[in-house]
């Protein structure tokens, strides 16, 4: 028996014997094992290559070599996803949102595993970005290829999606929580009392064979080596705030540079990117792939914090108090640059990683600075690994507005959850500062900009998921302003519509006509050569132009309380008209096929 008819009998099993509900729940478990393996591999691929290059390299002095690899990693992923992917495969949060905005359940097959064939690369060679971001997408399109599989119903296909992505978090991380949290608060998927249960199975089910796989230790070794007293809650605040300009700084370079890489062609960007890159790591190496390490140094509790100027070209000055400072503020500052000319350049990578990388410094940076300096005397001791972790919760939930994923995550990915109350503390901190600023979080700003942002406001969702060029009619009779009166009521008699357009020559639009407005005065035959449309033509409360949002057309509907309002593009053709009947009409489509009942 062929493989498509058992398939088939399997599909129609299925729609006798199973129900909607279970068969989520079941593709839920099925994406939890797949994307904890892709995770798996993603993080085994990058450590292989990184092993492989960096092993021979000398601790005590510069290593060239850090001017060559990050230039071919990029090369090799470019060239891949230039010529054999052929499709873009960057920003893989902000594909999501994006298919998640346009309702596109449809996330094509090849990105269960060209992200993570680019990513490993673009990272093992040094590409300072990180895993996380491809693992998404990667998780994102294991869940929509398999619902689409087992033929799971449209509304419940989103859904998937989000189970994908809390497995690739869950799975990479090994942190459940955070899988779950990081899908309702920057993927903005709504949670009701059933999307839950398969987020909770996914993220559950990739944790745990991540554990099977990669161990039981926690990713980052964390020294808990002082408890959180209540008379460092200033200074948790100051953090938060020092973090929330940092992830501020973050945001605003990287979107400025990467309009700066926008503007160039293929080999351009790679020529300038792969040296800014190749350069930046070699006169810091800590900048190369994804930090891991350097965050691992900075709270592990072993005080050796002079082990990060090593392969460097400043190794000889590792032994004065202020060089680690004066060296990690360096990469602090190029870090951003370090990120957006991987992408830039043609690699692959996401801002995960540099988020956390940035936090821990930023957190080491402002408790080692107050410890050592003047003020020493009258502040308390701030322990140094604990506000490296808090930092990391900070920027993180800065760069992404999300203060409960930074929170959850850290803890998760450190076993700090004694700090719970100062890593909540840090991220709202954070948060706040940002939110002054910055309205969305970096994933969904260029989502937001071009009103194709989904949100956790129903209304607003639905509006976003509405399809604008579904909702034009056309059905309305034209008329041109030389038109008589004789000659428009005949056009009203074999019309069904009590508006009409009023266009020139070539088709632009010029104004209406309202059935009310002329009835006195066309059941008159003797007016009916003396009247023309020009001298009983209106101009509409409101015209809507292509390309506006469902939500600012909305508005213009509120403030006209019009009930048809006329559609042109930009050189002024008519197109027809929305009406706000059509627009319930959709409305109620789209929250029956795209939102999951409780």
């Amino acid at each position: 028996m062929s493989f498509r008819k058992l398939y088939n009998n399997f599909l129609v099993w299925k729609t006798k014997n199973v129900k909607e509900k279970q068969m989520v729940l079941f593709v839920s478990f099925l994406i939890g094992i797949f994307t904890a393996l892709a995770a798996y591999i993603l993080k085994s691929l990058i450590h292989l290559i990184q092993k492989i290059l960096t092993s021979p390299f000398l601790t005590e002095g510069a290593n060239y070599m850090y001017l060559i690899y990050p230039a071919i990693g990029i090369l090799i992923a470019g060239l891949f996803v230039r010529y054999v992917v052929r499709d873009d495969i960057s920003h893989g949060v902000t594909k999501i949102l994006y298919a998640i905005s346009q309702k596109k359940s449809f996330i094509k097959l090849h990105n269960v595993y060209t992200s993570i064939v680019a990513s490993s690369i673009t990272i093992g060679f040094g590409g300072s970005v990180g895993a996380e971001a491809p693992i998404v997408l990667t998780g994102s399109a294991i869940g929509s290829n398999l619902g689409r599989f087992f033929k799971v119903e449209q509304k419940y296909l989103m859904l998937l999606i989000g189970c994908g992505a809390a497995g690739a978090i869950a799975g990479i991380f090994k942190a459940p929580i955070a899988g779950l949290v990081f899908v309702v608060e920057v993927l903005l998927l709504d949670l009701t009392t059933f999307t839950v249960l398969p987020l909770l199975v996914t993220s559950v089910t990739a944790a745990t064979l991540s554990y099977l796989t990669m161990g039981t230790t926690s990713m980052f070794t964390y020294a808990h080596t002082d408890s959180f007293l209540l008379e460092r809650i200033p200074y948790v605040i100051l953090l938060g705030i020092f973090c929330g300009l940092v992830s501020l700084y973050f945001t605003r370079a990287m979107g400025w540079f990467e309009n700066q890489f926008r503007k160039l062609t293929y080999w351009p960007k790679f020529a300038i990117g792969a040296t800014i890159l190749s350069i930046l790591i070699f006169l810091l190496p800590p900048l190369y792939g994804e930090g891991y390490d350097t965050i691992n140094a900075l709270i592990s509790g072993s005080g050796d914090f002079g082990t990060l100027i090593d392969n460097s070209v400043f190794y000889k000055f590792q032994d004065y108090r202020w060089t680690i400072i004066i060296f990690l503020s360096g990469v602090l500052l190029m870090k951003v640059f370090a990120s957006s000319a991987t992408n830039g350049a043609g690699g692959t990578g996401g801002i995960f990683a540099p988020s956390l990388f940035l936090g821990c410094i930023a957190g080491f940076i402002f408790a080692f600075g107050l410890n050592h300096s003047g003020f020493a005397t009258y502040i308390p001791l701030l322990p140094e690994e604990n506000f490296a972790l808090m930092g990391m919760a900070g920027v993180m939930a800065g760069v992404m507005h999300a203060p409960l994923t930074g929170t959850f995550l850290i803890a998760e990915l450190t076993g700090g959850y004694e700090l719970l109350l100062p890593l909540m503390i840090v991220s709202i901190s954070s948060y706040v500062v940002i939110k002054l600023f910055e309205p969305h979080s970096i994933y969904s700003m260029r989502l937001a900009k071009k009103g194709e942002l989904i949100t956790h406001q129903k209304d607003k969702a639905v509006l976003t998921l509405m399809d604008i060029e579904k909702l034009i009619e056309t059905n309305f009779q034209a008329i041109n302003p030389e038109m008589s009166l004789g000659d428009m009521v005949k056009v009203i008699s074999r019309s069904s519509r009590n508006v009409f357009p009023v266009l020139d020559d070539k088709k632009r639009f010029l104004g209406i006509v309202l059935i009310d407005n002329i009835r006195n005065i066309m059941f008159r035959p003797e007016l009916y050569n003396r009247f023309h449309v020009s001298r009983f033509m209106t101009s509409p409360p409101a015209t809507i132009v292509v390309g506006m949002t469902m939500e600012e057309i909305m508005k213009r509907f509120d403030g006209t309380k019009a009930w048809n309002l006329p559609v042109i593009d930009e050189n002024d053709v008519y197109l027809g008209f929305i009406s706000k009947s059509n627009i319930l009409d959709v409305y109620r489509e789209v929250l029956a096929e795209n939102f999951v009942e409780e």
